[in-house]
């Protein structure tokens, strides 16, 4: 009973569904048909305003393509009527050039026949010239009898003789007053150099004596059976002289550092007392670390004094090491600072290169520091130490021409041989007294006046050189060559002289007349 009524309830619901769901069908197609007739009217409106305002629109734009048309239409008729003006001007320029070029081309024509009527007149002229210069040259050569080529060589000739006259005149009278002006001005430069560098000059003795406290010394010095005094020359090198002296002893050494170094060693051993070949050895060494750090503080104050900067280590202790160098008593060392200063003093007064002739004073006689080891002049063995050293090319010349063994150009060079000169030349400088001097060079000139064919002899820069003048009559060049070659070795066996000497033979000929 009870399935039968919700069958019955299930079937009234689903007709009552299916009937909603048809009646909403027809009222949703009712509503969409109205819609759609409601987007018809309106598409019709919209299709309706479209075309009026499309029209609208084409005609607007039709009237702005005419109205641009107009617009490009006038601009072009403007720029025509500018053309056409420019054209015109342009016409009228042209038309005016023409003018003035047929005006030019005129005035041409006229100017080109009066340069020809004038080129005719001047060929005329010209044929009359040289007609008359024909005529007037025979005529010429006809009144003085000489060709024109002769005429011309005589011309010449005279001309040159007067100008060679006129030009020795002018060089002789150019070189007197050179030579005067040349001579004072040297006096003057060197008298200034001379004063300004007011150095102290005293003689230094090449002999070193150590004073003893006793002639008791003596003996602890030789020590047993002389083992002592073997030990310490062995040690040092060096020669331990023990004579009478009284209270002394004498170091002998041909090296000078080598003395100094004996010396400073035996005042240690006379201080200390303990006087034995170990004891020996010992202080020697701290006697060479010493005098080398002297050696170098010489050769450091020796570049401060004379401002000289760049030197290499080693040419600073070469210089330091002629501090113990003598040169007939003269210490090498402040000879070398004179000689320094004055070429810098000089080259100052002349405009040269201070620095150069400064480097190159204190530098000259740095080949006395090898000299004991190395054979040759000096001058060639510092040359050589300052071309080792990497010194400039000319440095190397100054040194090495100093004393004249080579030549050359270098200003420079001639102030050192000048400072060399005064350096030495200074009264006290040198041991040798007046009197050995002028013996020297008197012995000098005898020994050259000695030889067959020799006029005169002079001995010259401080006895450094000969000049031997001979007879040409007797004495041809290759004559003079051997003579040269004998004197110097006569020189070499009968006369002692510091460095070296140079021989000059000059065999002069002259020709001689006299105008009367």
């Amino acid at each position: 009973m009870i399935s039968m009524v919700v069958i019955q309830t299930l079937i009234i619901a689903a007709a009552a569904l299916l009937a909603g769901l048809f009646v909403g069908y027809l009222i949703r197609k009712s509503i969409a048909e109205g819609k759609i007739k409601t987007a018809e009217v309106l598409a019709q409106d919209i299709v309706v305003n479209a075309g009026r305002e499309a029209d609208a629109k084409a005609k607007e734009a039709l009237l702005e393509v005419k109205d641009e048309q107009l617009r490009l239409r006038n601009e072009l008729e403007k720029e025509n009527r500018e053309r056409r003006v420019e054209l015109q001007r342009m016409e009228r320029h042209l038309t005016q050039k023409e003018e003035n070029l047929e005006r030019r081309m005129s005035t041409m024509e006229k100017k080109e026949k009066v340069l020809q009527q004038r080129d005719q007149e001047n060929v005329s002229i010209r044929e009359n010239l040289e007609r008359l210069e024909v005529e007037s040259r025979a005529e010429l050569e006809r009144v003085s009898g000489l060709s024109r080529e002769e005429a011309k060589d005589v011309l010449l000739q005279k001309v040159e003789d007067e100008i060679r006259d006129d030009a020795a005149i002018l060089i002789r009278r150019i070189e007197e007053e050179a030579k005067e002006k040349a001579e004072s001005k040297a006096r003057e430069i060197i008298t200034v150099a001379v004063q300004r560098c007011a150095a102290d000059q005293v003689v230094e003795s090449t002999v070193s004596v150590v004073p003893l406290p006793s002639d008791d010394m003596k003996g602890r010095i030789i020590g047993r059976e002389g083992r002592n005094i073997r030990a310490f020359e062995t040690r040092t090198g060096v020669d331990l002289i023990i004579d009478d002296t009284p209270e002394a002893v004498i170091l002998s050494a041909f090296d000078p550092v080598r003395r100094e170094v004996a010396r400073v060693a035996l005042e240690k051993l006379l201080v200390d007392g303990r006087i034995h070949p170990a004891r020996i050895e010992e202080l020697v060494n701290k006697a060479q670390a010493e005098v080398d750090a002297q050696i170098k503080e010489e050769g450091e104050k020796a570049l401060l004094e004379t401002s000289v900067q760049g030197l290499h280590p080693e040419l600073v202790r070469l210089l330091g090491r002629l501090r113990f160098r003598t040169s007939y008593g003269q210490n090498v060392l402040q000879h070398s600072k004179e000689v320094s200063w004055l070429a810098g003093l000089m080259a100052d007064d002349l405009g040269l290169d201070v620095q150069l002739a400064k480097r190159a004073g204190l530098l000259h006689d740095i080949g006395k520091a090898a000299d004991h080891e190395v054979e040759g002049p000096h001058a060639t063995i510092g040359a050589d130490l300052a071309k080792r050293y990497r010194e400039s090319g000319k440095i190397i010349q100054c040194i090495a021409a100093h004393h004249g063994e080579e030549e050359s150009g270098l200003m420079e060079a001639l102030l050192v041989q000048a400072g060399d000169a005064i350096s030495a030349a200074r009264p006290g400088a040198r041991r040798e007294s007046l009197e050995n001097y002028i013996k020297r060079l008197e012995k000098l000139e005898n020994v050259a006046d000695s030889f067959s064919g020799v006029e005169k002899s002079y001995a010259i820069q401080a006895g450094r050189e000969v000049r031997i003048m001979v007879k040409p009559d007797d004495i041809d060049d290759l004559a003079a060559v051997n003579l040269a070659k004998d004197i110097v070795k006569r020189i070499e066996d009968e006369l002692e002289f510091p460095g070296q000497i140079k021989v000059t033979v000059i065999r002069e000929t002259r020709a001689i007349e006299y105008a009367k």
